[in-house]
């Protein structure tokens, strides 16, 4: 798990410093909400869930971090491709980026559950 995490993690990083790096060079910021939150929940989160799960393999063995890293890995490309279509102007995006958003934050609550039944235990 904390492999699978630490892999996706730079993959995210990689997205983040190019979109960065093609905003800056085309003078253009409207998807620097998307790039925060690429490196953010991306590559960030992702990287420290890895890490985590690594310290702590029974955490990592657990249904809730199986559950917690798929609803993790839905919800952020469903999240940021509607929050990259709303600021093209797609209205009907709203609902995915909702949705997304919601999943991923049912996903870090049950990391959240899963760190403190887990963690700190022998």
């Amino acid at each position: 798990m904390g492999k699978a995490y630490l892999k996706i993690a730079v993959v995210y990083f990689t997205i983040g410093v190019l979109a960065g790096l093609i905003m800056g060079i085309i003078h253009d910021f409207r998807f620097s909400s998307v790039h925060a939150h690429v490196n953010l929940l991306g590559w960030v989160s992702m990287a420290l869930f890895g890490v985590i799960y690594h310290l702590y393999p029974n955490a990592a063995n657990s249904k809730l971090a199986k559950t917690q890293f798929w609803l993790h890995n839905i919800g952020v490309p469903v999240m940021l491709g509607g929050i990259a279509l709303q600021i093209l102007g797609v209205s009907a995006a709203l609902p995915p980026t909702i949705i997304g958003s919601i999943v991923v934050v049912i996903g870090v609550i049950l990391f959240t559950i899963n760190v403190f039944k887990h963690v700190g235990k022998n």
